[in-house]
């Protein structure tokens, strides 16, 4: 008898526990900026300086279709008469090494160079970084490509990100998987920051949803895969899920396909990007991952003058980088020369219809629109 009163106790304490609601959510609170104007034009302003925190070089394996894209969108800016005749000009600064280099690159660009707004960065642990300056220094900073939902729930009321999250990447993913095989799949996952936050996210989805892989290998960054490509062929499993870094992950499909070519293949943003492409070769052809790009005739026109330019496809970094910038232009010409006037006009910039896609920003100013999957190896 005791025993069943126990046992009633903790089902009704857990019933309880599942009505609660939060005091204050967060996520679905609009995080607005009431402080004074941050900074005032000076007598002597020639240009329009935006910050660019990547690497400039059109040839980075990582960063040089991101610049291309945001660079283009500055060029036709200014064939178009910049802001009141001024030319906008982008200020980059990047280190390989983002953990120890990265913040003093940002500082220098805020108060140095003295721009306006900053545009970046490559990944979710580069833009954290760069997200604890912008805080400091109230202007705003805008992330393209990042698909890390953790850069939006710092409170800050100047960060924007226009990919979607990895909570939208993983409910899509982890749909398509478990139809296909059942939850008969391996997870082979690396160890960097946005690979284990996706990794984490892809695991909650599955969890809520009464799933698990049958196996789950992680690697370090740049580690000899033909090992973990060699287990994932020999187990047995129906398909295998690859969240890693866009050359790793090329380089572990690449392995997986001389020793399976039939098992199918699901993997994350990265496979999106041309560097995955490159380093997985003629094994990139048959892989399924979310298409972070819409289908628009808008997408189209700017592939084909991308391609005409540049002589290659772009993927989804060039094509959020030309929106990301596009958005600032169109914030500093609407709010002029004013730091936290350019971060309203970005907040209240309403759905915006760009290259990519639409991009309209949730409570905590993050693009969280749905996702499809690609089949069948497109870039974007």
């Amino acid at each position: 008898m005791k025993r069943l009163a126990a046992f009633a106790l903790l089902a009704a304490l857990a019933a309880s526990a599942q009505e609660r609601q939060p005091y204050q959510d967060a996520r679905t609170e609009r995080r607005d900026y009431s402080g004074p104007e941050s900074s005032e034009p000076g007598a002597d302003v020639s240009e329009v300086r935006i910050g660019y925190y990547g690497p400039s070089d059109a040839g980075h394996p990582e960063g040089g279709t991101l610049w291309l894209g945001v660079s283009m969108a500055v060029e036709e800016a200014n064939r178009d008469g910049g802001y009141q005749g001024l030319p906008f000009r982008l200020v980059p600064w990047w280190s390989e090494n983002p953990w120890s280099a990265g913040p003093s690159a940002v500082v220098r660009m805020v108060y140095v160079d003295r721009v306006w707004a900053v545009i970046g960065s490559l990944d979710g642990a580069a833009t954290h970084l760069a997200e604890q300056v912008v805080a400091k220094a109230r202007l705003t900073l805008l992330d393209p490509v990042s698909t890390d939902k953790s850069v939006n729930y710092a409170g800050i009321p100047w960060m924007f990100s226009c990919a979607p999250s990895d909570k939208a990447l993983a409910a899509v993913m982890g749909d398509a998987v478990l139809q296909e095989t059942g939850g008969k799949f391996v997870l082979v996952s690396s160890t960097d920051h946005d690979s284990r936050s996706f990794a984490a996210e892809f695991q909650s989805w599955l969890s809520r949803h009464h799933a698990a892989p049958k196996l789950h290998l992680e690697f370090h960054p740049h580690a000899d895969l033909q090992p973990v490509a060699g287990q994932v062929a020999v187990f047995g499993a129906k398909a295998v899920v690859v969240l890693a870094g866009a050359p790793d992950a090329g380089r572990f499909v690449r392995e997986l396909r001389r020793a399976s070519s039939s098992i199918p293949v699901f993997g994350g943003s990265s496979f999106a990007r041309r560097s995955f492409a490159l380093y997985a070769g003629a094994a990139a052809g048959d892989v399924r991952f979310p298409q972070l790009v819409q289908a628009t005739p808008r997408a189209a026109e700017f592939e084909a003058r991308f391609r005409a330019r540049f002589g290659f496809a772009p993927d989804y970094p060039a094509f959020y980088g030309y929106d990301a910038m596009s958005m600032m232009v169109t914030a500093v010409r609407k709010a002029g020369l004013s730091r936290s006037g350019i971060r309203e006009a970005l907040q209240n910039a309403g759905r915006w219809e760009g290259v990519s896609g639409s991009i309209e920003w949730n409570p905590a100013g993050r693009n969280e629109r749905p996702v499809s999957l690609s089949l069948g190896g497109l870039i974007w």
